[in-house]
């Protein structure tokens, strides 16, 4: 059974001024957010010293805290890791200390009022690591929507590139400002994530803009919104069925997947929401500001060789 006829038309862009302003609302708070809290930088970009311990009982972070503060280490990040037993201690570069002895300063502050407390990883990265790492993923993601843009240019029209476009800034920004927010770790794995966000993302929008782009040319008559609320109307059904099956996926991810993958499973399924908002809202709306036209998208004409000389008598 489909969702919806293809005879019943929805007029998505009667609300595109609402959907316009509140993605205007969300990208500022996402942008002060970055500014104020900025990024809960993993130790993938930061470098310094991550190590994973184990209780026998529920850890009190506070405590840990408090020794780890006694044992000159009062910068440590310590949470919980998967669960109340396991606890994920980040600390900064400490020039001329490798990990290893690092690793056995923090194991005697949390033993030293007789807890049994077991060591399960230790990993180290370098700060010139970190730095390189967040000078190239930023860059990964810059050549990523400027090849986009260049290929939806000539693709299909510069009006769709700058839509396109437009759509997957507002995704990036979105999910980086739901990280910055709730503090969540930002590592590899999200940036990854990020970068899935834009590829998926950009393909909904590529089907949005070519059935927009083939009734354009089929429609004879109607209004630009009116042949754009059709082309939505008309791609719904392959919209929602890909959005859910992918959520189904990223959802059960999120709860069974584990901690290593949840910075992940939660850029993946907030970019999906907001991915296809924003390729249904942002791309077309765009598209239509800059005056989208019947014109713009017909095929050019071509002069048959001959055609104009005069004919023979």
């Amino acid at each position: 059974m489909q969702l919806l006829s293809l005879n019943h038309t929805v007029n998505f862009m009667r609300l595109r001024v609402a959907t316009i302003f509140l993605s205007t609302l969300l990208i500022i708070g996402s942008v002060v957010s970055l500014a104020t809290n900025s990024l809960n930088w993993g130790l993938d970009f930061t470098g310094g010293t991550l190590i994973e311990v184990g209780y026998e009982d529920s850890a009190d972070l506070a405590r840990i805290r408090d020794e780890l503060a006694g044992a000159d280490f009062p910068d440590a990040v310590v949470q919980n890791f998967g669960s109340s037993q396991d606890v994920l201690i980040r600390i900064s570069p400490r020039e001329g200390v490798k990990a290893a002895a690092i690793g056995d300063q923090v194991l005697s502050a949390l033993r030293a009022d007789g807890e049994t407390v077991t060591m399960r990883r230790i990993e180290f990265v370098g700060p010139q690591v970190g730095d390189e790492l967040t000078e190239q993923g930023g860059l990964a993601m810059l050549v990523a929507l400027i090849c986009i843009l260049v290929y939806v240019a000539m693709r299909f029209e510069w009006r769709f590139a700058l839509g396109s476009v437009s759509a997957l800034v507002h995704d990036v920004i979105l999910t980086l400002g739901l990280f910055s927010l709730l503090q969540i770790e930002f590592d590899l794995t999200v940036l990854a994530a990020v970068l899935a966000v834009i590829g998926y993302s950009l393909n909904d929008t590529i089907v949005v803009c070519d059935r927009i782009r083939e009734n354009f040319r089929k429609i004879r008559k109607g209004e630009p919104t009116e042949i754009v609320n059709i082309s939505l109307s008309q791609t719904l059904n392959r919209t929602i069925i890909t959005s859910l099956t992918t959520i189904l996926v990223l959802v059960a991810l999120f709860y069974k997947g584990g901690a290593l993958i949840h910075g992940f499973a939660t850029a993946l399924l907030f970019g999906v929401i907001v991915g296809t908002y924003s390729s249904i809202y942002i791309a077309s709306s765009v598209a239509l500001a800059l005056g989208i036209s019947k014109e713009d998208l017909m095929p050019p004409q071509v002069e048959k060789e001959g055609a104009d000389m005069d004919p023979l008598p």
